[in-house]
């Protein structure tokens, strides 16, 4: 049987993530609340009334990391399984023409490990001068990626980021983020997440962006650290 194309990603949505670069910041009262601001980085948060859960918008900047270096560095998966501790399995697939990802993520006992499946893809945009560089992110179904005992399957996932110079030698990053976990995550989870482990995520990436570089400038192709 032939299977349908995966629908991909439209101009508007790219268009979308690189303009909120250029956004001022959510007018407090509004949909949008301030979840936490430190270390540079402001992570917003909506609530969705049909799923109970909330989307995330997050701006920050990452210092002396290229625009260029920081979407490498995101789109390398061999080396993001090296500097991301919550990584199980994270691989790139081909069925049928279709490539696909799949991403097992490490949950704190007593909690099921969840995995992704979707599709993603990069831009390098130039609008008037400005080099940003957006990918996009949104889950997907194969046949070939069943869902595993054990695993909860996330079904619904979009992330969105676009990323250009601070103006020195770092970027500045946007991020949209939203995922529905399925069964049940304690509150508490929910909340280290978001105010805690996505600033962490960044802090990380920064570093694997600074050893990416140097390992480059090395001429190593070995990015263990």
């Amino acid at each position: 049987m032939e299977l349908p194309e995966l629908e991909g990603f439209s101009e508007e949505q790219f268009q979308a993530a690189w303009l909120e670069l250029g956004q001022p910041a959510p007018a407090a009262g509004g949909a949008w609340q301030l979840l936490v601001e430190s270390m540079g980085i402001r992570i917003y948060r909506l609530y969705d009334e049909q799923s109970g859960l909330y989307e995330y918008k997050i701006f920050g900047g990452l210092v002396d990391c290229s625009p260029e270096l920081c979407a490498n560095v995101y789109m390398d998966l061999d080396y993001r399984k090296q500097w991301d501790s919550y990584v199980k399995e994270l691989c790139e697939e081909t069925h049928d023409g279709q490539t696909v990802i799949y991403w097992e993520v490490k949950y704190p006992f007593p909690l099921s490990n969840r995995d992704y499946v979707y599709i993603r893809e990069r831009r390098d945009v130039d609008v008037d001068g400005r080099k940003i560089c957006v990918i996009l992110a949104k889950s997907t179904s194969v046949p070939q990626c069943p869902e595993k005992s054990g695993i909860i399957r996330v079904k619904s996932y979009k992330q969105s980021v676009a990323i250009e110079s601070d103006g020195k030698a770092g970027s500045q990053v946007y991020m949209y983020y939203y995922d529905n976990p399925g069964g049940m995550i304690p509150s508490w989870l929910v909340n280290w997440a978001a105010k805690s482990g996505v600033p962490n995520f960044l802090k990380d990436m920064q570093k694997a962006c600074l050893n990416y570089c140097r390992k480059t400038k090395d001429g190593s192709s070995d990015l263990s650290g």
